[in-house]
């Protein structure tokens, strides 16, 4: 078990501190889950005005070379070439069985900018693992560059666009998923509009050196406070975003996870640039005949709150599955959660029970999101 000595810290580590966070360890890192105010209100803080998250754990990877965009569509089954310059994308490792290794932000940052020729966010458990993938399969093909030099800010909420701007006016013409340079705070950042709460709002990539200042300057907007994990996690649930390690890994596929909107037509059977990545046979197969097993949302129709791991069962008590992911959504006020169900039990207002403390509680298929995106399109 780790000691506290033992965890890596963020460039923000003693600002978070200093703004008393109760820090737990998360991926290797310490990381803070939440400050004084406590969870919901940081939860609540996102939806009605703007939080800013550190998630500088996260893996920043620069892909460089003219063959990059072809290179990385040898390991995902989303569509890099034709990413347009300044926009970002959704995409996934697979595996040799249509397992999903990562899940990952890819964005093509315009050429000059020294953000390299793709720039990649991959999840911190992984980022090791990603960063050998990546060399093994294509370093041959392009520069594959980790920069571990960088933090990564997450301002996000309904008025994050309006705190940002006074840093720097030009990103209120962002749209979703729209990727720039901008300097903030005389720091030197590749900026995007996208998140992991279902809200607007924008990452930040800037130098590790830099972050404190960056952050400070955020925080120091009225609409601005800092949120920890506890409240993204709740977040994210809420907008029904899969976690990596909880709600997809390699042994789901992007089929069984709902995941099939990120692959493009024309990787898709039939595409002009179809197949060629591991596990497109195994996804092929599932994207025509249907998955056995499909990622559902549930809502509760008690005030318990069902947590990860307990078990989905039928009216008749015979296993289902297990929740990937659940809480009390503080935005829905009722409890949510998702799990993995044969696909004749998905239909919307089935109903089925959690397993929780010898009790079996009565959850309804509902669909994700639970709590409405609200992105800038």
């Amino acid at each position: 078990m780790s000691t506290a000595t033992d965890l890596l810290q963020t460039p923000l580590h003693n600002l978070h501190l200093r703004l008393g966070a109760r820090m737990v360890p998360f991926a290797g890192y310490a990381m803070p889950v939440q400050y004084a105010g406590g969870l919901i209100a940081e939860h609540r803080h996102c939806r009605e005005a703007a939080a800013l998250f550190d998630v500088s754990h996260m893996g920043q990877v620069k892909l460089i070379g003219a063959d990059a965009a072809a290179a990385l569509e040898t390991l995902v089954p989303v569509d890099v070439i034709d990413l347009g310059i300044g926009r970002q994308r959704y995409a996934f490792f697979t595996n040799a069985s249509g397992g999903i290794l990562d899940d990952l932000m890819i964005a093509r940052p315009a050429a000059g900018t020294g953000f390299g020729d793709l720039l990649l966010v991959v999840n911190a458990g992984c980022k090791a693992a990603d960063i050998v993938h990546l060399q093994t399969n294509i370093g041959t093909r392009c520069a594959v560059v980790p920069v571990p030099d960088r933090a990564l800010l997450a301002l996000q909420g309904p008025q994050a666009v309006v705190a940002l701007a006074r840093l720097a006016p030009g990103v209120a013409g962002m749209a979703f998923m729209d990727g720039a340079v901008f300097e903030l705070a005389g720091a030197r950042c590749f900026v995007t509009r996208s998140g992991y709460t279902g809200e607007d709002g924008f990452e930040i990539s800037v130098a590790a050196e830099q972050a404190v200042t960056l952050a400070e300057a955020l925080l120091a907007q009225p609409e601005v406070k800092p949120a920890g994990l506890g409240a993204r996690d709740t977040l994210r649930l809420e907008a029904g975003l899969c976690l990596y390690g909880h709600d997809i890994d390699t042994t789901t596929s992007p089929i069984e996870a709902g995941l099939q909107w990120a692959i493009q037509k024309v990787r898709r059977a039939g595409g002009a640039r179809a197949g060629g990545y591991p596990g497109a046979a195994a996804i092929e197969k599932q994207l025509a005949a249907g998955p056995p097993s499909k990622r559902a949302g549930l809502v509760g129709l008690e005030r318990a709150p069902v947590r990860e791991g307990a078990a989905i069962v039928d009216a008749h008590g015979h296993a289902l599955g297990k929740v990937t992911s659940g809480t009390l959504g503080p935005t829905v006020d009722q409890p949510i959660a998702m799990a993995y169900l044969p696909v004749n039990h998905t239909q919307p207002q089935h109903e089925v029970y959690a397993e929780v403390r010898g009790r079996r509680l009565p959850m309804r298929v509902a669909p994700m999101p639970f709590a409405p995106h609200r992105y800038k399109r």
